[in-house]
């Protein structure tokens, strides 16, 4: 069964994503920041990470977005940000206008349906690279 990494540092968000996707059948294993998020996948590379953008700093899952796609050794997983960080006051940090290697954006909150058809999607298919959201358009979608 395929391998999740979710990193993000809310507990209760952590726990509602883990029981969706574990209830489909994926192994999904937690970190709280990008530190520990990076530790996990190099001791076991997942399948595919959930990644969360204001964690430890504020862009915390930016910077774990490039070090999973630039080490070779994590074997360049999909990964899917998800963040609110559109409706945050720490919008302006984004880097709205910097590549991010990432192959979806969700908001949140995150629609579990929403979710479970862009892991689907992820895991059967090749990367997809897309273009994160602008910041006025936090419903943003890659399709």
């Amino acid at each position: 069964m395929p391998r999740i990494l979710v990193v993000d540092d809310d507990p209760d968000f952590v726990e509602i994503i883990r029981l969706v996707l574990s209830a489909k059948g994926y192994h999904v294993q937690t970190a709280s920041n990008g530190e520990m998020g990076l530790r996990y996948a190099r001791e076991r590379p997942p399948d595919l990470v959930l990644l969360d953008v204001m964690m430890t700093g504020v862009l915390d899952g930016v910077h774990v977005a490039h070090v999973l796609s630039e080490d070779p050794a994590l074997g360049h997983p999909p990964v899917i940000m998800i963040s609110s960080i559109a409706d945050s006051p720490m919008s302006g940090f984004f880097p709205t206008d910097e590549y991010l290697p990432i192959d979806a954006w969700l908001s949140k909150p995150v629609q579990p349906t929403e979710l479970l058809k862009r892991v689907a999607m992820l895991l059967g298919k090749g990367r997809k690279e897309v273009a994160p959201p602008t910041l006025a358009d936090d419903d943003a979608e890659d399709d």
